[in-house]
């Protein structure tokens, strides 16, 4: 073809689309064709690579699963899950920062008490996270709700391992108390691989990437009157800050999990004396009307 009729070819698909009730999804479809286009014309891939593209997604969607989800795993390490994520960050002023969801956000969290221990299997090092949920103005948000979860110490979410995990664990729903704070025990996180035995390992191994992830706990904070927000508390200090796989890493949400030597804080806790400490508060920004 020439570049003329390739030309017409894209204007033809555009023109099929005009056709959409849904002025945003006519808008959507109608870049993604000519991006798209643009991208083959650029190329110019051969039969044999287009089928093999084909075949990378379609291997891409067998491997989603109830417990998987190999689609968010390659958006994530494309950097297009955080790239969605900071254009639609509502962030003003010192709020929290938001950062991708993961895969593995799969499965209801249980709802624990205050002060919950999530290692239900050990083996981690024990430490207390504790914090305040706070609106942009610094007041306490009461009654704040913070979904968390985390891989375990071998750096595997329970959805991972249904024969050696117990359901839940590394995983919980809390409510903040009348001042908006929070404190839950857990092991320190570590840093851990993504899964690489689908297509998207395949596709890091052929680009040279390693595939870790940064020592990290998932958090989604939510309260009445204010936009939630989905973010990651990382542990400071590790070696993959700065080459994280999903490309998630802010500055912001880095921290020290301190070893803290307070026998009194510790019994409050109800965790053995020295202990780690990590602080953390979540801070949302009030809803617009």
């Amino acid at each position: 073809m020439t570049t003329e009729s390739t030309t017409h070819l894209t204007e033809a698909v555009v023109d099929s689309l005009q056709g959409a009730a849904d002025p945003r999804l006519r808008e959507l479809l109608t870049a993604l064709t000519r991006h798209l286009h643009a991208f083959v014309r650029e190329t110019e891939p051969t039969m044999a690579e287009w089928e093999r593209a084909v075949g990378f997604l379609t291997a891409t969607g067998r491997m989603c699963s109830d417990t998987r989800q190999e689609f968010v795993l390659l958006s994530d390490v494309l950097g297009v899950s955080m790239l969605v994520e900071t254009i639609n960050s509502h962030g003003h002023g010192d709020v929290t920062e938001s950062t991708v969801l993961g895969p593995f956000h799969m499965t209801e969290s249980p709802v624990r008490a205050l002060g919950a221990d999530l290692d239900l299997v050990g083996g981690g090092e024990p430490c207390v996270v504790s914090g305040r949920v706070l609106s942009g103005d610094g007041t306490p948000l009461p009654g704040a709700v913070l979904d968390v979860w985390q891989a375990n110490a071998e750096g595997y979410y329970d959805v991972q391992q249904p024969d050696v995990q117990p359901t839940g664990n590394g995983r919980g729903l809390f409510t903040a108390d009348d001042e908006g704070r929070f404190w839950f025990r857990t092991c320190v996180p570590s840093p851990y691989p993504i899964p690489t035995d689908g297509p998207v390992g395949d596709l890091l191994r052929a680009t040279g990437r390693h595939p870790y992830r940064p020592a990290h706990i998932h958090f989604i904070a939510s309260a009445d009157g204010h936009l939630p927000v989905t973010t990651h508390l990382f542990v400071a200090g590790d070696d993959h800050l700065d080459s994280d796989a999903v490309f998630a890493v802010r500055a912001s949400l880095v921290q020290d999990f301190a070893e803290t030597d307070d026998p009194p804080l510790a019994r409050e806790f109800g965790i053995p004396n020295p202990f780690r400490h990590a602080r953390f508060d979540l801070v949302l920004e009030p809803a617009r009307s």
